[in-house]
């Protein structure tokens, strides 16, 4: 006889763990299954796991900042113990470059006005007794080593920076998903690893009504959500699932640098950096080194690839950021040796996730999150538990969209912003950045 579960979450990230959590904690019968040996083992390992709110639509921002407290009170969230320990949240801030490609940050600024998020204003004076060593000159647009205009100032100094003290990093992604992990089971939640959904079953009204395994497995369940990650839309049309979808997702190899730091007294003590000028973001790494990722800039080739067939190695990427750093970090030390992530991430059309309905009864996502969501995974749990409890007890999400209420800030979220069905929104950085 089949197993049987209230529902069955397909991944076992940091967002999948907390799905299954917070419908554990209403009482539901979960099982997360995942197709790697542990939770947090796809892209939440590789993620890095940095924790911000300066984000381009108000929606965007109001999210993170309730993620925030989560994150900053994260024993007390998780109300479970972990035999690992648990995940530490480094509460660093995040200095953000102003630069011409940002607006200077002025709609950023207006956005953490009107959600009352703190935020400090430092010019450039400041920004140089912070960080002496920083080139403030502006190399914008960024271009890539081999056009000639590398590497060359295009205008005078940058005009400062805003300061965010509401970020940092989490120092062990793929950890915070095994404290989720271990909170779901001390609520009556289930994890299945090393196993891969083969086929999405459905009853004779075309309602969910079960998984089965690769290996024959076959599990009853009336609701299944799809958090696969790079995998999502692969799901997706195993479940018959796109046909009323504005919005799909594509997986996109990425490349992380990690290279030794660049100057005394900036160390694992070092707050988090966004710098659009030079297409650059980074924060302190384990170990010494400098993390340096890609805000995605236009001179750069995406890599859309199959999730389960992509060159997992570093290619001339590495290079091309770590030389892009070295614009702003002058005393930065390239090593011959290549260090940091190759993963992917899980990308919707326009970089802002879908949490959502399907037009199959019982399939939900929580998908397109990889790049700017790990640190709304709490959030997106407790919203994504609300929207099947409410659409199971039958609420129509798509023509009255849920109204989430956010427990820390006293902000209300229309979930319907998150909806498969919108259309692309010309908020977005349409990048990493969200």
């Amino acid at each position: 006889m089949a197993d049987s579960y209230d529902a069955v979450i397909i991944g076992a990230g940091v967002i999948g763990a907390a799905v299954g959590l917070e419908l554990a904690r209403k009482g539901w019968r979960t099982l997360n299954v995942d197709a790697l040996p542990a939770a947090g083992y796809g892209s939440t390992s590789g993620s890095c796991a940095i924790i911000r709110t300066h984000y381009s639509t108000v929606d965007g921002a109001a999210i993170a900042y309730e993620g925030f407290f989560y994150w900053k009170d994260w024993a007390n969230y998780l109300g479970a113990d972990d035999e690992r320990g648990l995940a530490e949240f480094r509460a660093t801030g995040c200095m953000v470059m102003k630069t011409e490609a940002n607006g200077h940050l002025a709609k950023i600024k207006a956005n953490m006005d009107k959600l009352a998020i703190p935020y400090e204003e430092w010019d450039t004076a400041t920004v140089k007794e912070k960080l002496p060593f920083l080139d403030l000159r502006s190399y914008a647009p960024a271009c890539r080593p081999e056009d000639e205009r590398f590497g060359t100032p295009t205008g005078p100094e940058l005009d400062g920076a805003v300061f965010f003290p509401a970020a940092g990093y989490i120092t062990d992604p793929q950890l915070s998903a095994h404290n989720l992990q271990r909170a779901t089971e001390a609520a009556g939640g289930a994890f299945r690893f090393n196993a891969r959904v083969a086929e999405i079953l459905k009853d004779g009204s075309g309602a969910i009504s079960g998984v089965v395994l690769e290996n024959g497995e076959r599990i009853a369940t009336p609701v299944v959500v799809n958090v696969a990650g790079p995998h999502s839309y692969k799901v997706n049309e195993m479940a018959g699932a796109t046909g009323d979808m504005n919005i799909s997702t594509r997986a996109l190899k990425q490349e992380v640098v990690h290279v030794p730091m660049p100057a005394e007294g900036w160390d694992e003590t070092g707050f988090v950096t966004s710098d659009s000028d030079i297409s650059c973001y980074t924060r302190p790494e384990k170990g010494n080194f400098l993390l340096v990722g890609s805000e995605d800039p236009e001179c750069d080739t995406r890599e859309w690839v199959d999730p389960d067939d992509y060159d997992t190695n570093f290619s001339e990427q590495w290079r091309v950021q770590a030389m892009r750093a070295a614009q702003r970090f002058s005393d930065l030390g390239i090593p011959s040796t290549m260090r940091g992530v190759v993963d992917l991430y899980d990308v919707a059309d326009d970089w802002i996730p879908i949490y959502d309905k399907s037009c199959v009864p019982g399939y939900y996502m929580a998908i397109g999150t990889s790049g700017n969501q790990f640190k709304n995974a709490p959030v997106a749990g407790a919203m994504m538990a609300d929207l099947i409890e409410r659409c199971q007890a039958g609420h129509d999400h798509d023509a009255d969209p849920l109204q989430f209420a956010l427990k820390h800030t006293g902000r209300t979220i229309d979930v319907g912003f998150y909806s498969r069905r919108r259309e692309i929104n010309e908020e977005s950085s349409f990048s990493v950045l969200g």
